[in-house]
């Protein structure tokens, strides 16, 4: 599936400009609804080949192979228990035991870039549930 999208993007406008050149005006856009029926089943096909392997992973009784994604969840939380507890406690303990102890700069954008995704699809999940939609 990660090789299908960029693919698909770099034969688009290839494929958009074959079909441009048919002259007939009937044909081209029978040629376009083809042309878009096939790329949709071929990332349908890619859909349905993840959730195959994400049905499989999930079923691994290894933690190492179905806990990849609560282990992503655990280093987001602890990120950012760090970020909001552990580091406004540092910035008060250098102030009191270390005065001018510059504090050490923390990149929260790559956190926030995860974490927020995360939290969201655990919303939406919730969600779901309540709703009675998802069992």
């Amino acid at each position: 599936m990660a090789v299908a999208i960029p693919l698909i993007t770099a034969l688009t406008p290839l494929i958009s400009d074959l079909i441009d050149r048919i002259p007939d005006p009937d044909a081209k856009a029978k040629a376009a609804a083809e042309a878009n029926a096939k790329l949709v089943g071929m990332l349908q096909a890619g859909d349905a080949a993840q959730l195959q392997v994400n049905a499989a992973e999930a079923t691994n009784p290894s933690v190492f192979v179905s806990g990849w994604r609560p282990a992503v969840g655990w280093v987001c939380v602890l990120g950012l228990l760090v970020q909001t507890v552990g580091y406004p406690l540092m910035g008060w303990g250098l102030s009191i035991w270390s005065p001018g102890t510059p504090m050490p700069q923390i990149d929260t954008d790559t956190l926030m870039g995860l974490l927020v995704p995360m939290l969201g699809l655990a919303g939406y999940r919730t969600f779901e549930k309540v709703k009675g939609v998802a069992r």
